[in-house]
């Protein structure tokens, strides 16, 4: 009969081998130029860090440089939280159907499931990061 410390070895062993699940985003600094960037029609999306954390189980860290005119995407809603930070430039954020004007330094926080946007009327880009997060 196997002992308890022979039981724990197979469980360690059973883990390695088929994976003990996403592992947790690294404790790192991940420069500007390391961030993944996707070029899309309404500016330079970067992806700093994406995946599960040790407390939660989704997070993303990314920034938008928001050419003038345009928004990402019509206001819409998600399973995440989700903060932005306003950088650079001039834009409206709509939350729930407010709309709000926002400048470097604004800050907003939106819960999951409410309904929001944001557009650049600047007449140069708008620069925000943002972080969501499912726990």
């Amino acid at each position: 009969m196997p002992n308890r410390r022979d039981l724990l070895k197979l469980a360690g062993l059973q883990a390695a081998l088929l994976g003990g699940g996403p592992t947790a985003l690294p404790n790192t600094v991940l420069p500007f130029a390391r961030a993944k960037l996707t070029k899309e029609p309404f500016g330079d999306l970067r992806i700093y860090f994406e995946g599960p954390t040790d407390q939660i189980k989704s997070m993303t860290a990314g920034s938008l440089l928001l050419k003038p005119g345009m928004t990402p995407h019509e206001p819409h809603h998600h399973p995440e939280e989700e903060f932005m930070v306003i950088t650079e430039g001039t834009g409206e954020i709509s939350i729930e159907g407010k709309i709000l004007k926002v400048a470097p330094g604004a800050m907003m926080y939106c819960a999951a499931g409410k309904l929001h946007g944001i557009v650049n009327t600047g007449k140069s880009p708008l620069l925000f990061y943002f972080y969501k997060w499912k726990a």
